[in-house]
Order: C-alpha cells, then sequence, then structure tokens
C-alpha cells in the first residue's frame, strides 16, 4: 500500500465531534458540540415546506443563488454600515468551515505562515495545515483573553500571509473591543497581511460588548476576508449554509477554489433561508436577549455549585476550571463526565496550542429545561475528585 499523505498524519478526529459521540453512548446531556436543541424560525420551516413543493431541485449558481447573495448583501450593510456587490464580493459556501478553508486555500501558498490566536477552534490549525501553511500561534490570556500587542508583532515579524480572528470567539466567548482591532489592523497593513475573519457568532453578545467588523476599519475593506454562516443566528446548522465577504480580486479566486471544492450549497435551503436574511432587526434583539437569559440561567447554577467558570462576552461557551478535581488528562475527565455524571463537555486543550489541561468547553445554547437538567447531574460532579 503506497504512503498516506504526510500532512495529515498528525490528525486525528474532531474532538468536539467525538465528544458528541461519547454523549450520545451514555446517554449525557449533550453540551459539547455547540448546536441547538429549539426549532429554527418558524418562517424559514414554514418556507422550507413551501419549497420542497417548487423548483428548487437542481445546482443553483455555484457561487450562490442570485436572490441568497442580494440577500446576504442587504443583510451586512444593514449591520456593518458597509456596502458589498452581491455579484462581484460573496460566495456561498457548504458552512463557514469551507468558507474559512476556502479563503485560506485562496489567499496562502505552502510554505507560507498563518497567524492563529490560541485559544482557537480546532479547524483552524487543521486548515492551516491543510493550505501547506504553518500556524503561527499567540496566546490569548485568561480570564479576559487579551492579547500582548508586543506578542503579535513579534508574531507579525515572521511575515505571515494571513492572521484568522475569530470574533466572537470559539471557545472563550471574546469579544474584540474596536481598540484591539484596530491593532490587529494596523500590524495587518504594516506588514501587508490578510485579515480571514470568524464572524459566526456577531449576532450573540453580551451587554455592554459590541461587534466590530474588521472589514470597515481603515483600509482594510481590502485585506479583510470575512467567513460566515446562517447556522447559529437562525439555529441551522444541519443546513450549512455558510458564505465569504472580501474584495473582488479575492473573491473570484475564493470562487475557483469553492467551485472545485463543493461546486455549490444546497440550492432549496438557500430559498428557504432568504426570509431569514430580511427579518426585521427585532429578530436580532430577541436573539440577543433569549441567549442573554440563557447565559445567566447557566452561570448562576455553575455559581451555585461552586464551580469555577468563565464569564463569556459572546458565543454561548462557558470554560470550566476542573484543576481541584486532580485529573491530568481533560479528555478523561470529559469521558468520566459523560459516562458518571451525565453530561457531555469538550476537553480545553483541543482549543489551547499552550498546554492547558485544567478547562473543558461546555455550551449553554440548548432550551431551559435542558440546562437545568444539565445543572441537576452536575451536582455529582464533586464525585470525581480524585
Amino acid at each position: 500500500m503506497p504512503k498516506l499523505s504526510d500532512r495529515t498524519s498528525t490528525f486525528t478526529d474532531s474532538v468536539i465531534r467525538r465528544m458528541t459521540r461519547i454523549s450520545n453512548k451514555f446517554g449525557a446531556v449533550n453540551l459539547s458540540q455547540g448546536f441547538p436543541d429549539f426549532e429554527p424560525p418558524s418562517p424559514i420551516l414554514d418556507r422550507l415546506a413551501q419549497v420542497t413543493k417548487e423548483d428548487f431541485h437542481q445546482y443553483a449558481i455555484t457561487w450562490g443563488a442570485q436572490n441568497f447573495r442580494e440577500a446576504l448583501a442587504a443583510k451586512h450593510e444593514h449591520f456593518s454600515g458597509q456596502a458589498v456587490d452581491p455579484n462581484s464580493q460573496i460566495v456561498v459556501t457548504c458552512g463557514s468551515t469551507e468558507a474559512m478553508m476556502a479563503a485560506m486555500m485562496a489567499v496562502t501558498n505552502p510554505g507560507d505562515k498563518v497567524v492563529v490566536f490560541s485559544p482557537f477552534y480546532e479547524n483552524y490549525g487543521a486548515d492551516t495545515i491543510l493550505s501547506g501553511a504553518e500556524p503561527i500561534y499567540v496566546p490569548l490570556n485568561p480570564p479576559e483573553f487579551n492579547f500582548d500587542a508586543n506578542l503579535l508583532e513579534d508574531a507579525f515579524r515572521k511575515k505571515p500571509k494571513a492572521i484568522i480572528v475569530c470574533n466572537p470567539s470559539n471557545p472563550c466567548g471574546k469579544v474584540f473591543t474596536r481598540a484591539e482591532l484596530e491593532t490587529i489592523a494596523s500590524l495587518a497593513k504594516k506588514y501587508d497581511t490578510f485579515v480571514i475573519t470568524d464572524e459566526v457568532y456577531e449576532h450573540i453578545l453580551y451587554e455592554p460588548n459590541h461587534h466590530t467588523y474588521m472589514s470597515t476599519l481603515s483600509g482594510m475593506s481590502e485585506r479583510t476576508i470575512v467567513c460566515n454562516s446562517l447556522s447559529k443566528t437562525y439555529s441551522i446548522t444541519g443546513w450549512r449554509l455558510g458564505y465569504t465577504i472580501a474584495s473582488p480580486e479575492v473573491t473570484d479566486r475564493i470562487k475557483k477554489v469553492h467551485d472545485f471544492l463543493t461546486v455549490g450549497a444546497a440550492a432549496p435551503l438557500q430559498e428557504a433561508a432568504v426570509i431569514g436574511l430580511k427579518f426585521e432587526d427585532e429578530y436580532y434583539l430577541d436573539l440577543q436577549k433569549k441567549y442573554s437569559q440563557k447565559r445567566n440561567f447557566f452561570l448562576d447554577g455553575l455559581d451555585s455549585l461552586g464551580i469555577r467558570h468563565t464569564n463569556p462576552q459572546g458565543a454561548y461557551y462557558v470554560l470550566l476550571d476542573i484543576s481541584e478535581f486532580g485529573w491530568k488528562s481533560d479528555l478523561e475527565f470529559c469521558e468520566a463526565l459523560a459516562e458518571k455524571v451525565g453530561v457531555g463537555a469538550v476537553p480545553g486543550s483541543s482549543f489551547f496550542k499552550e498546554p492547558v489541561n485544567h478547562l473543558i468547553r461546555l455550551h449553554f445554547a440548548k432550551k431551559e429545561d435542558t440546562l437545568q437538567r444539565a445543572l441537576t447531574r452536575l451536582e455529582k460532579i464533586k464525585t470525581l475528585k480524585k
């Protein structure tokens, strides 16, 4: 048998998705993989039912159906104040996962370097390696997960082709301030670097935090590639509808990469989701209110149990500090948590380049009764002490 590829030889399966399988095995409340257990907005579901009886069963235009791209452009302009051309600046992808991969392959060459903040969503390192590039990790420092500007510039001195910025951040819930983004932007311009943003949690924020769009900062529209998705905003993670927004030159290259990666996203789902992209502001205000209530409910429950945790500024994840339990392996702790306590979590080590083994990630994008069930089970977490 010929030798398999070197670039994938160090890959494991996704730890996040593995923990879902482990949760299912033991009947645990799955707070590992970040998908909700409540319905998407009814207008989207109603439109999907109609679409099944209409003529949307063949390929859409490779880079996205015209009306879908136009709705995306209008929504982005409404919230960011930045006008984009739906024909020359948007590519619809199979989820933000493909958006990130297409962006990376469009701008990097083998041997290039890419700056990645740590902790990071596990795909970023893999995407960099699959692109033939080399990740340079820069730590975000808890509990606020701020970065050292000097360390960041040290990374930029290595002449990276791109930096990935997840804002709001998975897994730590950090929302980058405008000042922090301006620091990143100044370094990107100084060292002629692309900024690839992952903005899938743009509408899940907690007061007083505010989402600033990197592409709107001075001099950044030409060098920013926005990767986004409908998954979290509309609770349709299984629909796999993502997109990129970039300059026409970059978008032209992304279109070509996307065409050979997946050909195109699902045509009937694009048609059904258009109505969601046209929701009024009230929907997004209600979304923030709903997630704020979930966050407060869950964090208050953790506090009542005496479990130390982070306080997310955005997204719907919380990191628990398990130092007191005495486990050397956070993965083994999470496996025991699923089996013996009945709650699914993700080991923090899968998100950090640094040797971090004392944090685990839970998410709270669940119904309140599901969260209460998880909190009731977490009353037994003390039994896992070594």
